[in-house]
């Protein structure tokens, strides 16, 4: 009898729910990301709505950063196929900005609008070889990571973190020249679109930059857990093939 109630006991333990605060700070960080939205073109009110922003981009990255270090060392666990419905929940809301960008691209009787300048053709190009390499790279380290071979992951993890800086450092780059040439996100229909979506995609590659960095102490300390970093590459063989989309329809149709 004694034994049988340690066992209920261990499995009542278990199966208990877990709970975490790191979901309530990004929460946060998405509502004052909003808020930022609409003190800006709302109320016209920019000092605050940098400081909404701020306050915004600050939780969003500290509640991933911090939530992926709570989950690493637990093993895989459903994590895996969670992302996978994250994914597709995320490629709905690409579809829908993409969507957007159509009907408004279609129906136009002329495209670009007035007051567009000419975009880079060539910028794009590089940072399309830079996203694809850091994919191939990520690829490389699982690789080496689950035959065991820590020091081989490292090794292609530090690279694909690199080009995966380089990547948003290029975007930032051509939004400072874009945005200092006169031309934003209300010059007109084109600009909404533009800042919209590659905004938002570089928002998800800051995303995949922040679970790399949470899961780099682990890394660097020979303690990479494989069930973590497959699931943090299938969020980032995402962003690679959504950049495909957002590099063709934007730039170059």
């Amino acid at each position: 009898m004694a034994h049988d109630a340690h066992v209920v006991h261990e499995n009542a333990h278990a199966a208990h729910w877990e709970w975490s605060v790191w979901p309530f700070v990004a929460a946060f960080g998405v509502l004052a990301l909003v808020i930022a939205f609409m003190l800006h073109f709302v109320y016209q009110l920019p000092f605050a709505a940098v400081i909404a922003l701020g306050a915004g981009v600050m939780l969003v990255l500290a509640g991933a950063a911090g939530w992926t270090s709570e989950a690493m060392g637990h093993g895989e666990g459903l994590s895996y196929g969670a992302m996978g419905w994250f994914i597709l929940a995320e490629a709905m809301i690409f579809l829908s900005l993409f969507g957007a960008y159509w009907f408004m691209r279609l129906q136009a009787p002329f495209w670009p609008p007035a007051n567009t300048p000419a975009i880079p053709k060539v910028l794009p190009l590089v940072m399309t070889v830079a996203l694809v390499a850091s994919s191939l790279t990520i690829h490389r380290a699982e690789q080496f990571l689950h035959a065991g071979d820590q020091a081989g992951f490292r090794s292609w993890l530090l690279p694909t973190i690199a080009l995966g800086a380089a990547f948003l450092g290029m975007s930032a780059y051509e939004w400072a020249h874009l945005i200092g040439s006169g031309f934003t996100i209300s010059s007109n229909v084109f600009g909404t679109s533009f800042f919209s979506i590659t905004g938002f995609h570089g928002g998800h590659v800051l995303v995949g930059l922040s679970i790399f960095l949470a899961g780099l102490p682990a890394a660097l300390a020979g303690k990479a857990d494989p069930g973590f970093w497959r699931t943090a590459a299938l969020y980032w063989h995402f962003v690679d093939i959504v950049w495909f989309f957002v590099v063709s329809q934007i730039y170059y149709w």
